[in-house]
């Protein structure tokens, strides 16, 4: 439906004064480290929504994108998450793994979006209406609602994985290529939650790779 230039500074706001009222926003988690899945979500909310301070996760405390969540979640008109696991990522690429990702958790949505705004350059492999926002996440609060529900999803996932392997205290950095984390790769070595094509994972396989 349109280019990424489109919408000037809020694509959201652009189309919404044109009329469309379901817009979703989809964004992704999960794409540099080293260990458990990339988590999508799809927001759709409500022509009117206002959450005074939400912007990108990263820039949110932990407490501030749970309790923005919560809030998400409860006033959306639809929202809904995708897990692409360990395996999926290292068959498809991160790239691909993260799309496709994005497009479960757009098709898993109770309605159909009118129109579907994706946090980045890449448009979903959908065949809805679609447009690719550079720095959605700042820009378009669908978006923004999107990367806190996933981000919040994904964490509470690798704090389930904590309990499982607490070796690599995943809990604290999620996967993360810290210092913490490459110390206990070096001790103990990968476990069946690291993408095994990532560096610093992939040379425990003998796997060459830029």
């Amino acid at each position: 439906m349109a280019g990424a230039g489109e919408g000037g500074h809020d694509p959201e706001a652009f189309w919404r004064s044109r009329g469309l009222t379901l817009i979703c926003g989809v964004d992704e988690a999960g794409r540099g480290p080293l260990a458990g899945p990339v988590v999508a979500a799809a927001v759709i909310l409500p022509a009117g929504a206002h959450f005074p301070g939400l912007t990108d996760s990263k820039l949110l405390t932990a407490a501030q994108r749970q309790e923005f969540c919560q809030e998400i979640r409860r006033r959306a008109l639809a929202f809904a998450v995708a897990e692409l696991s360990p395996r999926q990522i290292e068959r498809l690429g991160i790239g691909a793994a993260s799309l496709r990702a994005m497009a479960r958790a757009v098709a898993a949505l109770s309605l159909t979006p009118e129109l579907i705004l994706v946090d980045g350059r890449e448009p979903l492999p959908l065949s809805l209406p679609q447009q690719p926002v550079v720095d959605g996440d700042a820009r378009c609060l669908s978006i923004a609602a999107a990367s806190v529900v996933a981000k919040v999803h994904r964490d509470h996932l690798m704090e389930a994985c904590h309990r499982q392997y607490p070796q690599y205290n995943f809990a604290r950095h999620k996967g993360y290529a810290t210092a913490e984390h490459l110390e206990a790769l070096r001790r103990w070595g990968p476990c069946p939650l690291h993408r095994r094509t990532f560096r610093g994972v992939r040379e425990w396989f003998g796997e060459a790779g830029p």
